[in-house]
């Protein structure tokens, strides 16, 4: 039987935003649940790399190629960034360890928006799409942008027609409506909350299933508002390059046994995050389910660019 690999020296968790994006928040919460369980030996840090939509993360990633002591947080962008044409690699350039939790995307306006509601925003996109100045976060072609897309179709607008402006990470893109530059934005959930419940924002709707917790419990789902928009964004940790099967296994556990945790757990609960921890031939069939199902999304928006298969 082969020996268990741990680490000999520090660990790295790398996260592809600045302190208080949405990758850095699932980094700092991975690290104070590993971290609360003492779950490893070595020093545990987060490393933000942040810029160029997190792509800088993964050029990163690639000058740790072999290194099982260097992680990052993973997210669709991975899938969407190679399809649009923005890079030559995506998940299959790196290591899939697991998948954790989903968040959903919520549509932000500044509190003192004429839009009130889901039922304005709609209203504004059937009436006026092309003068709605949209923020978001990170890409073109992401979860967010896909969400902010069936909205604009069920309205009856064109999606491409929108004036979007595309920010590093979800703060830079809720900052600017509440300067009031965007009129609204397509941000995850979670980067809502603080500028919800300061005042700041209202959020005229989520994409999930059922109503998220905390202070987004008030904010009805679209499908609540008769709208077909059920989009998640994942996040989850990818290793590099070339880390064999026992790295692997070393991660996986300890992933298994923080997202076991209170500290975990509360963190989801906080934050509007549903579990839904995969690993292995699950998590790489639904890598590659998901590729399909972003090139056809990206079809219908005009921004696919790269061969799908």
């Amino acid at each position: 039987m082969q020996t268990p690999w741990l680490p000999d020296g520090p660990l790295e968790i790398v996260a592809g935003t600045p302190p208080g994006g949405g990758l850095d928040r699932t980094a700092r919460a991975l690290h104070a649940a590993i971290d609360a369980e003492r779950l490893v030996d070595v020093p545990l840090t987060v490393k933000n790399v942040a810029g160029d939509g997190a792509r800088k993360a993964w050029t990163y990633m690639d000058a740790h190629r072999g290194n099982p002591r260097v992680v990052s947080i993973s997210h669709p962008n991975l899938t969407s960034d190679k399809l649009v044409g923005l890079v030559a690699f995506d998940h299959r350039s790196y290591t899939a360890i697991a998948m954790l939790y989903t968040e959903y995307i919520a549509f932000v306006v500044r509190s003192d928006s004429a839009m009130r509601s889901g039922a304005d925003l709609l209203q504004r996109l059937r009436t006026d799409a092309a003068d709605l100045r949209v923020a978001l976060s990170t890409a073109l072609g992401n979860p967010n942008h896909i969400a902010l897309a069936r909205l604009a179709l069920h309205a009856g607008a064109d999606p491409k027609a929108l004036q979007i402006r595309v920010f590093d990470s979800a703060v830079d893109a809720v900052a600017d409506v509440v300067s009031g530059k965007a009129e609204v934005a397509a941000v995850t959930a979670a980067s809502a909350i603080a500028g919800l419940a300061g005042g700041q924002v209202r959020v005229l709707g989520v994409s999930a299933p059922e109503r998220l917790p905390g202070v987004l419990a008030a904010v009805p789902t679209w499908p609540e508002q008769s709208v077909d928009c059920v989009v998640g964004a994942w996040r989850g940790v990818a290793g590099a390059a070339d880390i064999d099967e026992a790295h692997v296994a070393f991660w996986v556990r300890t992933l298994a046994a923080a997202t076991a945790s209170d500290t975990w757990r509360s963190d989801l609960a906080r934050q509007g995050w549903s579990p839904c921890v995969t690993t292995g031939d699950a998590l790489r069939d639904f890598l590659e389910r998901e590729r399909a199902d972003t090139a056809v999304a990206l079809a219908g928006l005009g921004l696919l660019r790269a061969d799908p298969q």
